[in-house]
């Protein structure tokens, strides 16, 4: 089995789906939780409580890790393997196959771009949450409650080069799961003549939620601090 995961390439790609596909589940919820923090900012907090520096949370986040790692760790290896099936092929001027879409050539690229924008958000966030709870502290670098998410969300989105740099990571995000959803499917035995064209059209809706659900929330914390500008 282990030779099989390592070795195969179907193998390399089968571990690529089971880890896109739970990366997939996590950030459904994780949009989803966000988006709370619109409608209610002392709910989205409650859960922010909720998922604090507890056993189960940093056993989520672990797994969470490990997935990432694996996934990104395997994109690098399929890539590697088929530059090098490519061999002298990759200097030729080739035109562009039908039906191929600019993401599955790119998908390096924007796994690139993800992980950067992964490490911003970390930043911005675990490191002023469950890192500062950790570390036993009561308030951030900000002077705010770990457990106070919304008004993290609030000071982070005002400012305006944040906001264009988080859509630009949702962008890349669209790009990866309009490829990646239905390309996981298809490793399983899905993508035949009769699912394909169903399951583009699910990853496309997937993905597209992902991207709205994420962008509202940046979007509009940014509207309510430039209304509080303008009031002040």
């Amino acid at each position: 089995m282990n030779c099989f995961l390592t070795n195969s390439s179907l193998g390399k790609k089968l571990v690529m789906s089971v880890t896109g596909c739970f990366l997939v589940l996590f950030i459904l919820f994780h949009m989803s939780m966000n988006v709370v923090a619109i409608i209610s900012p002392e709910g989205y907090n409650t859960i922010c409580a909720f998922l604090g520096a507890n056993w189960y949370a940093l056993a989520g986040t672990a797994v969470l890790a490990a997935g990432v790692l694996i996934h990104f760790i395997y994109a690098l290896i399929l890539t590697m393997d088929n530059y090098r099936a490519r061999g002298k092929q990759r200097y030729a001027v080739t035109v562009t196959e039908k039906g191929v879409q600019w993401a599955s050539k790119n998908m390096l690229l924007l796994g690139w771009i993800i992980l950067g924008g992964l490490l911003l958000h970390l930043f911005n966030f675990w490191a002023k949450m469950q890192l500062v709870e950790l570390m036993g502290e009561h308030t951030n670098s900000l002077g705010l409650s770990p457990q106070n998410g919304a008004a993290l969300i609030q000071y982070t989105f005002s400012q305006w080069y944040y906001v264009v740099l988080y859509l630009v990571w949702f962008a890349a995000l669209w790009f990866h799961l309009t490829h990646g959803v239905w390309s996981m499917f298809q490793t399983v035995g899905w993508g035949n003549d009769t699912w394909y064209p169903r399951l583009k059209c699910i990853a496309n809706i997937a993905a597209t939620i992902v991207f709205l659900g994420f962008a509202a929330v940046v979007i509009v914390f940014f509207l309510r601090s430039c209304c509080c500008s303008c009031c002040c």
